[in-house]
């Protein structure tokens, strides 16, 4: 299983950026798919998710801003992030939990003015 992350770049504080993550395999019974982020030097963070059953999450630094969807017939799971801020900018890894968790190659999001 393969996950191939796209939409990363640079933005400007208040801008928007959509990631797209494309998945090799079904994703209907994923239990969990959804995006990880990583800043220099700090932990990779789970900022939002979508459960088999749909349920979402959202890391409380993006609720409101951010928004996550599936689309279990093209494969894919995007990141819609709007009112984007320097906070905001690490490597962002879409991933994927079925019977073992898929990580997909990161994209850089860069905010900056």
């Amino acid at each position: 299983v393969q996950l191939q992350a796209s939409g990363g770049g640079s933005v400007q504080p208040g801008g928007s950026l959509r990631l797209s993550c494309t998945v090799s395999a079904k994703i209907f019974g994923a239990i969990y798919i959804g995006w990880y982020r990583q800043a220099p030097g700090k932990e990779r963070e789970l900022v939002a998710s979508i459960s088999k059953e749909g349920v979402l999450y959202y890391a409380d630094s993006v609720k409101g801003r951010f928004t996550i969807s599936r689309d279990n017939a093209k494969n894919t799971v995007d990141l819609q992030m709007n009112s984007l801020h320097s906070m905001d900018a690490a490597v962002y890894y879409c991933y994927m939990r079925s019977s073992r968790t898929y990580w997909g190659q990161g994209t850089q999001v860069t905010v900056s003015s």
